[in-house]
């Protein structure tokens, strides 16, 4: 399934490693940065958390929330936020669901061999619940950056 600018995000409830379950519905009325990346504590994953952690107050300064989102249990989620010291919370979303919602979850191609599972992709999702940017097969280096860029761009529209 893929997602379209323009559309209503897909509703969701997580459970999260700060505060219980997480709803989108709940968020309404502030934008939201999901992401979806492969692992806890990974390379490109490791780096793509940090950059979110390192770039949060402009992102609390558009109004906007960063809801990272992976399989990896909330329990793993809370040990890879204490290491790194990540400031905003994790969701678990163990059976992919939300993933295939978001068009997160499918094919993908590592050195030559073709697997099924998480698909970098982040999602700006605005205070109506609206998808404004959807970001597929994300490259790392810079993409925080581009998201802030993008979420920035949203609330001058405002």
């Amino acid at each position: 399934m893929s997602i379209e600018v323009g559309k209503a995000a897909p509703g969701f409830a997580l459970a999260s490693d700060t505060a219980g379950e997480v709803s989108l519905e709940a968020l309404r009325g502030k934008p939201v940065v999901l992401y979806f990346y492969p692992k806890d504590d990974t390379p490109g994953c490791t780096t793509e958390a940090c950059d979110f952690r390192d770039r949060l107050d402009r992102v609390t300064a558009a109004g906007a929330v960063v809801l990272g989102i992976s399989r990896d249990s909330v329990a793993r989620h809370e040990k890879f936020r204490g290491k790194y010291g990540l400031n905003f919370p994790l969701l678990s979303d163990p059976e992919a669901a939300v993933h295939a919602a978001y068009g997160a979850w499918g094919e993908k191609k590592l050195y030559g061999k073709v697997s099924i599972g998480a698909i970098r992709t982040t999602v700006l999702v605005d205070a109506a619940g609206v998808v404004r940017a959807v970001w597929p097969k994300v490259k790392v280096k810079g993409h925080a950056d581009a998201v802030i860029a993008a979420l920035e761009a949203l609330e001058s529209l405002g």
